[in-house]
């Protein structure tokens, strides 16, 4: 199948764009907004609207290939990318890809992922939100051009070897983090509520107390809520390194509280995400590893997801050779083209870690359905309900669309046995 041309059209995210150096510096609420002067270079305020960029390839038979481009919230922080500027990205696609893709034969997915991700301007890979954006619209066009799901397409051009089966959601609550767990507990989200504990002072408290109560209430409020006795959610809390701020990085009094964290969270299992910053992607690998170990030596079941400073591909590697991690946070804009997720995914399962393709609540509903099709395909743990931050939507977009997957995959499965006359008349 040959592309006639590229469309790239600036549209709006899923949420916004937040300078997480300000707000961990303690910048206060005006309303929805944020009060003060942004610290990361890019940012106009401490919150701005998100942005992202409508890819359509448009290809030889008339069908389109569909994928958006989108960086994640906290963009600029942890060895991220800067803040994406979608009127700046549609000039450079339009100067760059344009010609580089009229033309071109997308019969394989992976062959021509790995020429976006080698292609240069300047000397430079382009932002991995453009890059994120157009491999999956050439997914989508590959995918659409063969008949099938993108799953099915991973699932063959990588040869996984993974039954396609929907996998467990992880919902996030923002701000709101009272009223949309009760919404994730009624409507029995699998992971919850990631909670955004990401100041000090009126999150976590100086000594963890305030986290700990929420925690608590959570766990009450499960018990409370649920359906049936059989409804055992597992708690993940994104901790955007305020622990480690409150006690000062001591692991071992880290390791403490965490171990008296997991004893409240009892019988759910307690996942924390970026417990401790190490500044640098060699100081979270060193920091992460040692929690982990100090968390192993008490015994403690807690299980440590790493996000920042795990970025790209090679980060990954290098944070699963250290054994820095229970749960890698393969976050999926900022790996750039999604061909990077896949190899990640695939990677930290192959090395016996557990995988969790994620991303943030700044995406669009196109890269979410994409993302759910990657997770699936790849035996992901769970998968982030995205975009925003409103429990239904994302629980919708990436669930809907999970169970549209499986039902495709499951007729054709059917189709073909009947085609060989492997089923009953």
């Amino acid at each position: 199948m040959i592309i006639t041309n590229l469309l790239a059209v600036q549209i709006r995210s899923g949420f916004f764009a937040d300078d997480q150096a300000a707000i961990l510096a303690g910048a206060g609420h005006d309303g929805f907004a944020y009060i003060g002067t942004p610290i990361t270079p890019g940012f106009t305020s401490i919150r701005q609207s998100g942005e992202a960029v409508s890819i359509m390839l448009v290809l030889q038979d008339g069908q389109i290939g569909y994928g958006d481009c989108a960086a994640v919230q906290y963009s600029g922080a942890g060895g991220r990318d800067p803040v994406f500027n979608a009127a700046q990205a549609v000039e450079e696609i339009n100067r760059h890809l344009v010609p580089f893709f009229a033309g071109k034969d997308i019969s394989n997915f992976r062959t021509v992922a790995n020429e976006l991700e080698n292609f240069l301007v300047d000397g430079k890979q382009l932002h991995s939100a453009i890059r994120y954006g157009i491999s999956q619209a050439l997914l989508d066009a590959v995918a659409k051009s063969r008949a099938i799901t993108m799953a099915e397409v991973i699932q063959e051009e990588y040869e996984t070897g993974i039954e396609i089966t929907a996998i467990p959601l992880f919902v996030q609550s923002g701000d709101n983090r009272y009223d949309n767990v009760d919404k994730m507990i009624m409507k029995s989200a699998d992971v919850l509520p990631h909670g955004l504990i990401n100041n000090v002072e009126t999150k976590l408290g100086k000594s963890g107390e305030i986290f700990s109560d929420y925690m608590t209430w959570v766990h009450d409020r499960i018990l409370a809520l649920r359906a049936s006795p059989t409804y055992n959610p597992t708690l993940h809390f994104d901790m955007y390194g305020t622990v480690g701020r409150a006690f000062n990085s001591d692991v071992e009094k880290i390791a403490d509280y965490l171990v008296s964290l997991e004893k409240a969270a009892a019988p759910f299992q307690l996942r924390l995400e970026h417990v401790i910053d190490g500044g640098s992607r060699e100081g979270q690998i060193a920091v992460s590893a040692k929690l982990r170990s100090a968390l192993q030596n008490r015994n403690s079941s807690v299980q440590i997801a790493v996000d920042e400073w795990c970025n790209t591909l090679e980060d990954v590697k290098l944070f699963l050779a250290a054994s820095a991690a229970d749960v890698i946070h393969v976050k999926t804009p900022d790996l750039g083209g999604i061909g990077n997720t896949i190899e990640a995914l695939l990677l930290v399962r192959q090395s016996g870690f557990a995988a969790y393709c994620g991303g943030t609540c700044n995406e669009t509903d196109i890269s979410a359905k994409v993302s759910a099709h990657i997770a699936m395909a790849c035996g992901a743990i769970q998968v982030l309900a995205k975009p925003g931050m409103g429990v239904d939507e994302g629980m919708m977009i990436v669930g809907n669309e999970m169970a549209r997957v499986m039902a495709l995959v499951q007729n054709r499965s059917i189709v073909s046995d009947l085609d060989k006359g492997g089923l009953s008349q």
